[in-house]
């Protein structure tokens, strides 16, 4: 495509060359004006192409042969046989065409899967009814394929011969792809190997490692939005985190998990919003400019709502825990219902569908927090990745208070959404927490309280004192410094101080990274 990049025509700032012409997705938006971002955009070439379709930057290049027409319709048919489900741009395409089109399609083929697919969208995701008989007695077609998505528990549609395996319902249905990425984690079969770590050791040790994993993971959640509370703050949320996945999840729930979180609601209401919210910085004059900004006060409602339902669905299905989790925490974040507390809490709320559905071990948080701070940029990429295709849609004006008020309607918006890359990152997540920070951390109280022991043998002193000197000649490459040496540790002798420096050193050598 660089060669023909003199003529290239453009679309949503993808530079499309001369001798193709857009189809699927890419062609309902530009020809129906659709207020809605394709990330994927296809086109078919004048040409053959060798493989039939190949990936060009941005762009899925089609060979000549899948050009079936340049109805509306031929392009809805196509992006439901050849490309990834896109149910927002789906859902607004149904809206502007008239359903006689969508009709004499079905008329046509009225056995066929993709216009009995097509025909359930419409009713499902717009709620008119369409002048059609009832589909024959043909066999059943799936809405979305299983072998290509993460799929719930298949309802069957009489109406339409299609069975309903949609994460989620017309309000609120994210869709996850089964890339190759989230298969091999699958494969690792990370909840057993946890219970298999944990298995392995006492149950004060698991409890001791619990509590140094939740106070790391609570921490982290608040460094991640630039705050440095006290430690009553935190360990209050910690506490709160710990119960995740005891209550069902609900408007009740949030609202309580937000008043823990915030505490003092002097200055922040608790619940859901009733003004708008932004992510971004704000100009000389205090007034806003947003990267980001969230769904509507008015559409609210419905929208968490949907979102409860949705994750009611997925957790009476099948359906992995993890890709559950990332479905559910990203997509309150996206919507944004709080006034402030929606990072932390979109962060819990990972930690209350793994427990809920029994993928964490009982007591027991994984630090996912603390990866995402390590990880803070691919955290940030992964959150805008799926946000700032959305703010060209997004029409707003600055109030007299110096907030953002929507002009238009964005619930769509927040309804529909691709969340395979977020599934990814929360998988990485979970795995490093797994093979990494759980065991570092077991093996790191079994090294300290091995070195705790040996001390006790050796000199009688408080348990307090012998865990503060083992962690001061730790912090200092395994030598007492000589401040400490004079002060708090005076009484000890020469002698003393090299015995204790020596069982430090043996009994953590080659520890890296653990808790202090």
């Amino acid at each position: 495509m660089e060669d023909d990049a003199r003529d290239a025509a453009y679309f949503q700032g993808k530079a499309l060359s001369a001798g193709h012409k857009l189809a699927g997705w890419a062609a309902l938006v530009q020809r129906l004006n659709l207020k809605a971002p394709v990330r994927a955009p296809s086109c078919i070439s004048a040409k053959h192409v060798s493989g039939s379709v190949r990936q060009d930057g941005d762009w899925h290049i089609y060979d000549k042969r899948y050009d079936a027409g340049d109805n509306v319709t031929d392009h809805l048919a196509f992006a439901l046989r050849h490309e990834s489900i896109d149910l927002l741009v789906l859902k607004r395409a149904l809206d502007a065409v008239p359903g006689r089109e969508i009709e004499q399609y079905v008329r046509a083929a009225p056995t066929g899967k993709t216009a009995r697919r097509l025909w359930f969208f419409h009713e499902l995701l717009t709620g008119r009814e369409l002048q059609l008989e009832d589909a024959p007695n043909v066999t059943a077609v799936d809405a979305l394929d299983p072998d290509h998505y993460f799929t719930s528990e298949p309802k069957l549609s009489q109406r339409h011969r299609v069975r309903d395996n949609l994460l989620g319902n017309a309000g609120f249905c994210p869709t996850v792809r089964k890339s190759d990425s989230i298969l091999d984690y699958l494969k690792l079969d990370l909840g057993n190997k946890a219970r298999e770590t944990i298995g392995k050791i006492g149950a004060s040790l698991t409890a001791r490692a619990a509590s140094f994993m939740l106070l790391a993971d609570s921490r982290a959640s608040f460094e991640i939005e630039g705050e440095r509370p006290p430690q009553s703050r935190i360990e209050r949320w910690g506490r709160a985190v710990l119960e995740a996945g005891k209550r069902p999840l609900n408007q009740t729930e949030i609202v309580r998990l937000h008043h823990v979180l915030i505490g003092d609601d002097r200055f922040t209401k608790i619940g859901y919003r009733q003004d708008g919210v932004f992510l971004g910085e704000r100009d000389h004059n205090n007034d806003p400019i947003p990267e980001f900004i969230g769904a509507r006060p008015g559409d609210l409602i419905d929208l968490m709502t949907a979102f409860n339902e949705c994750n009611n669905r997925m957790r009476s299905a099948d359906l992995d825990a993890v890709v559950q989790a990332a479905a559910i925490a990203f997509g309150f974040v996206y919507i944004h219902p709080l006034a402030d507390g929606n990072g932390r809490l979109h962060r819990c709320l990972v930690h209350h569908v793994l427990a809920e559905r029994g993928f964490t071990p009982p007591g027991m948080v994984f630090p996912v927090s603390s990866v995402m701070l390590e990880e803070i940029e691919e955290y940030r990429d992964t959150l805008q990745t799926q946000t700032s295709p959305l703010m060209p849609f997004i029409e707003w004006k600055a109030t007299k208070d110096h907030n953002v008020e929507v002009t238009n309607d964005t619930a769509d918006l927040y309804r529909f959404f691709d969340c395979t890359a977020e599934a990814e990152f929360l998988y990485e997540c979970v795995r490093r927490t797994v093979e990494h920070d759980l065991p570092r951390e077991i093996d790191y109280l079994q090294r300290h309280d091995a070195a705790m022991r040996r001390i006790m043998n050796e000199i009688e002193m408080p348990d307090r004192l012998a865990q503060s000197l083992i962690m001061f000649i730790r912090q200092n490459d395994f030598q007492l410094g000589r401040r400490r040496r004079e002060n708090e540790f005076a009484k000890l002798t020469d002698a003393e101080v090299t015995i204790v420096e020596t069982i430090v050193g043996e009994e953590f050598e080659g520890l890296e990274g653990a808790t202090p």
